[in-house]
This record gives C-alpha cells, structure tokens and sequence, in this order.
C-alpha cells in the first residue's frame, strides 16, 4: 500500500514533468561561461545522470574547455530534448540552470555513474577526469506549443527519501530474477527505472512517486 507521506508538489506537476523528460535523456547541451573568451557563452556535448534528487552528475576532465570555464565560474546550464519529435519548434525541453561544483567522494559517485556510462570506466580510471554536480536553481520547461513553465528549484528537487539508500539491494534483488532477453535493471529512482538491454537503455516512468523500495518493488 503506498502511502501519502511524500512531498509536495505543483498542480499540473511541471517540476515532475521536467525531472522525468530529464531523466529520459542521457545527453545534452552544456553551456558555460568561457573564461578564454571573457564570459561568452560557451556549449558542449555533455553526457548526464540526474541523481536521485534531481541533481546532474558529469564526468568531466581538467583538460577540457567547459572545466576550465566552472572552475572560474560555476554558473552552467544544461539542454536536453525530445529527439523523436518530427517538429524541432513544438517538442519537449528542458533547461536546468545551476551552479557546478566538484564531487569530493569520487568513488561513491562513480557507482551508479558507471552503471549508466560503463564505456565511461576508462575515463574514470584516468586521474585528470572528476565529478561534478550541478545543482539546480531553475527550471525551463517546455511541455510543447504553449506548455511553458518556469519551474522553482524547491519544486524540482526531491528531499531525502528511503529509496535512495535502498537502490543498490533492490537492483541486486530485481536482476536475480531477471533473464538476458529482459535486460538488467541498472537504476530506480522515484520517478522510475531504466533497463539496459546490450547498448541499449530504455525508461519506464512510475506513474506517482516511489519513495522508498518496497512502493517500487510494487510498482515495478
């Protein structure tokens, strides 16, 4: 029985809406603040993992151009879209806007970054490449033609909930059960899971938030 302790949130939820298109993605648009070029702006092709809360982790190198811009300036934002709409102008997108900063526990981080990324493990094992997270103070949400919204980061982020110390047992539990042709259950987070199916990870949405592992075994 799932039951009504958990947190609050906007009627229609756009801050839902955005977490979920978000985490639907695994790569998107970068921009930050070019140091070289006094402030311009500056894009990149960065992959993602949005963390439990709604956080961003990235996996980035000192050599490369966008973490010399954070470490002058930590204002970033990040773009990600529907890519199978057939109109680029009417299908959904998000924009967070944050600050970047590094992630201290680099191991602990690399968890679960490495379940989503594991072709990223050589990156990791290279000592010039770190984590960082950006954390949200906006959100644009744009649903399709004339669904707008800004979205409050205190409406976006997801306080502290069980599932998030409880993921790894669940993942263990779930993927003893589970084939080769069913793929393996690399992630769950309130919002739901992602299986991995060869190169291949696929997204399944709960359909009201999943705050601890045994609403989602439920769910699942």
């Amino acid at each position: 029985m799932i039951t009504d302790n958990r947190p609050s949130a906007p009627t229609p939820d756009n801050a839902a809406e955005a977490r979920q298109l978000l985490r639907a993605h695994r790569y998107g648009s970068l921009c930050t603040l070019s140091k070289k070029f006094d402030g311009h702006p500056f894009g990149s092709i960065t992959p993602y993992l949005v963390d439990h809360d709604g956080s961003l982790l990235i996996l980035i190198s000192s050599l490369a151009e966008h973490t010399k811009n954070i470490l002058a300036d930590a204002r970033v934002s990040l773009i990600t879209h529907n890519q199978d709409a057939p109109h680029i102008q009417t299908q959904g997108r998000v924009t967070l806007l944050g600050n970047a900063a590094l992630v201290e526990d680099r191991e602990n981080a690399s968890r679960r970054y490495l379940r989503y990324f594991p072709e990223a493990q050589a990156y990791f094992a290279m000592h010039d490449f770190s984590f960082y997270r950006i954390t949200p103070q906006a959100i644009r949400f744009i649903g399709g033609f004339g669904n707008i919204h800004w979205v409050k980061a205190e409406n976006y982020i997801v306080p502290n909930y069980a599932l998030i110390t409880e993921e790894d047992a669940l993942l263990e539990e779930l993927n003893a059960k589970r084939t080769a042709a069913q793929g393996m259950v690399i992630g769950i987070d309130c919002d739901g899971y992602d299986v991995r199916e060869g190169d291949k990870v696929s997204r399944s949405q709960f359909a009201e938030m999943m705050l601890d592992a045994s609403q989602a075994r439920g769910a699942m």
